[in-house]
Formats: C-alpha cells, structure tokens, sequence
C-alpha cells in the first residue's frame, strides 16, 4: 500500500510508511446562491492559501442586484401608509421604522427589495391541521424571501422558520386608562388635609379656646388689679382672658404670629403649650404636603402589577389573537400567567383582540387592560396622555427578521445588523419614530411655576376677608355713635370728616 500513488476522486492519494495519507491537498467551497465556488484551498505541506480578492470582499456579494420579497404588515410605528400613499406606487407608499431599516440594510448588503403586505392581516400562528397563517406561513411556502415587521423571535417559530439576530428588545407589558383624580384647583390649598380633619381642628380650636376660658377663670394667678397704685383701696380685679381673648389666643399660636396675652398661670400655661405643640405638628404636615397638592395631578391607578391584575375580575384583560404575546401565556407554566390564560381563554364576550388599535380603543372606551409589547406601550403613551404603563415587564423577548429554513441570506443579515446596532442606527430609528409625542415622560419631574389655578383660592380669602373686616368696621362705627352722647352732626358728616381725616393722615377728635 506504501507504494501505491494514483489520481482519485480527492485528489492525489499517497500513503507514508504509517500507512498515512501525505501529500495531498484539499479545497475549500463556499456555497453561494449559484451554487459552490472555490475561495481558497489547503495543503499537507504549504498549509492554507485563500483567494485574496474574494476573500476580502464585501459580505453583500451574494445578494448584490438580488430582488427579496418582503412580507409585512400595517403596524403603527413599524410600517404604516404615507399620507398621500394613493399617489405613490410600490416601495414608496410606506414609511416606518421597518421601511427606514430595510433601507439601511439594503444600502449595506447591496440587494432591492418589493414590500409586500400578507394577506390574512397576522404574524402567524399554527392551526390545528399542521399549516401556519399570517407572516410566518407565507415564508414557509416561500411566497416571500424576508418577513421584516414586529416579528417576535419564539421557539415554536423558530422550528419552521429561520430568523436573524434580533434587531429589538423588549418584554410583554400592560396598558392602563389613567384615572386622574381632581385637578389642581383655586381651592388645592385645603387638599393636604381631609374635610374630617379640617373639622376635628375647628372643634380643637373651639374646645381649647373654652377650656383656656374656664381654666383662667378658676385659677387666681391670672386675676390682677387694673390699678397697682392702689393697693387696699380698690376691689376690683380684671382677667385678661376674656371670651374675646380666649378666642383670639389660639388663633394667634395657630398661625405663628403670637399675642399680646400672656398666660401668667401654671394651669394655662400648660394649656398654651399643649396647643403650641398640636399647631407645630399640624403646621409642619400641612407645608410638607402643600407642594405635591398644588402642582402635581395624581394618578389613581387601581393595579400596581401583573399580580393585582390576575388576583380581581372587575377589570377585563387581554391581547393580540394569534401574537407571540398569546402564545406566551399559553404555552407559559407560571402559575399566575396560567390562571390569566385561563380567564382570557374562558371569558366571554371574547378579551382578545385582532389588533393593537383596536386594544388600545377597547381600553380608552371600556374598563379593559390591553396585554402588548412594552415597544407598542411606549410608543402609544408617547400620543396619548390617557394611557400608562402598569408595573413592569413580563418577559424578555426579541424581534427578529424572520426567512425561509435555510436561508442562504442569513448570516449576511446577521452582520448587517450587528453593523447596525454597533453603529448606534438602530437607536437613532427608534428614537425618530417613537419620540415627538405631546406626552411629557413620566419621570419629568422637574419644578412648575405655580399658576392662579393652583393658588388663586387665598386671593378669594383674603378678600372675603377684608369686605369682612370693612363690614364689621362700619358696624362698630356705627355701634360706636349710637351709643355715644348725642351730636348735632349726622353719622354721614362724621363719616366723611373720619374719612378725611384718613386721607389726610391727621388725628381724629
């Protein structure tokens, strides 16, 4: 056998003493769409010598001047018609982020491309005789060559089609209806406290006010003599704590302004400081809370995750029919997911919907949580301010851009998106497409100059106030004079010289 050399099917054949194949050489193939083609070759003794020039080529040689079909569907931001769509033909009636990616890549893998929507309107489920609908089916009967839209990478797909790298990430998420409560109003400064809280503090104030009454009354050390000087000659003693004073005590410690009235007592000084000490504690919860009721519009959201949705049944739940997000909680063996597949599965009238826009009007119009990808969630509460996202996400996921079994194009679509995503372009897309909304984001926080809507309800007071304290002025002038000696000027002339005198900052006599 050592001496044998001939010409096979492989090439030189030769055996050393070992009985070893030597000197011999082997080629190297790459498979193209036109079938295998020689890059390079291998040799026992030279080693590896590849083609230069087609080695170094671009990735895009196997697709270059290739026309792919493309299937997708209507789907707000990934591809929708153009306005004046009627007026276009072909490729230049869409716009989207899938329609400004495939022209990113085309650009990179140098191939073109005709849009093509599928047919039945889906992303493509199983049915029960064994054939897929939607996108997926059109692939697997090789009606198009690329299905390129919001295509969720999944296990069950993946073992009929072949997808790329995903070009997105993101997880399953819940839309909910904001429930506002009130608005910042004129009269917001009264919300950092209830009404019953308000009340049990006017009843404080009345009770304190009367206890200080009778306290100051009982004890001696609070009746004093108007007039020293006459020490045993004079019987009469005086208490400062009037009704009057006895009232407007409080009032004065409740707003932090003080009084003239000082208690002189131990038995009311103990009432005065037991006040201080219930307005210290009162005052400081109302400033703390001041800020948050006049500026900021709370939201009442009866849900706080995918566990508070799962444990009611007063609000309705559901997602796309025939969508990855379906087939997650169908094929999911998570407990709590089970019993929301069982409740969306057994609900009638029917919690699924046949697409994002319809979820999205179920739930602006009706007591209804609608199940989407955390992309959708953003992008709809980016235009409209009446949704918002509840809790977090339930999975993680990808979209991907899915082809035929064996798809020749696949790696060469893989590279092109890592380029992409290396690039920062895919990022840049998305931010064209889903930022601009009239929304502001949910973590702006940052401080508003308080309008009169917010604070224009102590204006009202304050000038209720002051008609009060014209009002009760005339009162006691007019008190005043009726009760005085009689004067032959009348009470319009004593008024006019009152106001006179004024104006014109003199003495009144």
């Amino acid at each position: 056998l050592g001496q044998v050399e001939l010409e096979g099917l492989t090439g030189h054949i030769e055996f050393n003493s070992k009985g070893q194949r030597s000197n011999y050489a082997l080629k190297i193939l790459q498979h193209t769409r036109g079938g295998f083609r020689q890059i390079g070759h291998w040799h026992v003794s030279e080693g590896l010598s590849m083609d230069n020039r087609i080695f170094s080529s671009n990735i895009s040689d196997s697709l270059f001047n290739t026309t792919l079909i493309v299937t997708t569907i209507l789907e707000n931001p990934y591809l929708m018609l153009k306005w004046n769509h009627q007026e276009l033909e072909g490729n230049d009636r869409y716009e989207g982020f899938c329609v400004d990616m495939l022209k990113e890549l085309a650009e990179i893998l140098r191939f073109n491309y005709k849009i093509h929507l599928v047919g039945d309107g889906v992303y493509g489920v199983p049915e029960a005789n064994g054939t897929w609908t939607g996108m997926v089916g059109e692939l697997i009967a090789r009606k198009a060559d690329l299905a390129v839209a919001g295509l969720t990478i999944t296990a069950e797909r993946e073992k009929v089609i072949d997808f790329s790298k995903p070009f997105m990430t993101l997880g399953i998420s819940i839309l909910y209806r904001v429930h506002m409560g009130r608005r910042p109003g004129y009269f917001s400064f009264l919300d950092p406290f209830s009404p019953g809280v308000w009340l049990f503090m006017l009843l404080a104030y009345l009770a304190v006010s009367c206890v200080l009454f009778l306290v100051a009354r009982l004890t001696p050390y609070e009746w004093y003599s108007p007039h020293p000087c006459s020490q045993g000659r004079c019987n009469l003693l005086v208490n400062q704590y009037s009704l009057g004073n006895s009232l407007w005590f409080p009032v004065g410690g409740f707003m932090q302004q003080g009084s003239t009235i000082a208690p002189q007592a131990l038995s009311t000084r103990c009432v005065s400081g037991v006040w201080w000490a219930f307005t210290l504690i009162i005052i400081s919860s109302y400033t703390a809370n001041l800020a948050a009721f006049l500026t900021v519009q709370r939201m009442d959201v009866p849900i706080e995750s995918v566990d508070d949705l799962a444990d009611q049944t007063t609000i309705e739940y559901g997602t796309i029919h025939g969508g990855s997000s379906m087939t997650f909680f169908q094929n999911s063996r998570y407990q709590t997911y089970q019993r929301m597949w069982n409740y969306m599965y057994s609900k009638q009238p029917s919690v699924f919907v046949k697409s994002t826009e319809e979820g999205i009007a179920r739930v602006l119009n009706s007591n209804y949580a609608f199940l989407l990808e955390s992309t959708m969630n953003e992008y709809y509460r980016q235009r409209n301010c009446n949704l918002t996202q509840v809790g977090g996400l339930l999975d993680t996921k990808g979209y991907g851009i899915g082809m035929p079994v064996g798809s020749v194009f696949r790696d060469e679509f893989d590279l092109a998106i890592l380029q992409l995503q290396e690039n920062n372009r895919l990022e840049i897309l998305k931010r064209k497409w889903w930022e601009g909304g009239k929304c502001p984001k949910e973590e702006d926080h940052r401080a508003k100059g308080l309008g009169m809507e917010n604070i224009g309800g102590i204006f009202v007071v304050l000038i209720c106030g002051l008609i009060v304290a014209i009002f009760m002025a005339m009162l006691e002038f007019l008190w005043s004079l009726r009760h005085s000696e009689q004067s032959e000027v009348s009470v319009c002339q004593e008024m006019v010289t009152e106001l006179r005198n004024i104006i014109l900052c003199r003495d009144s006599f």
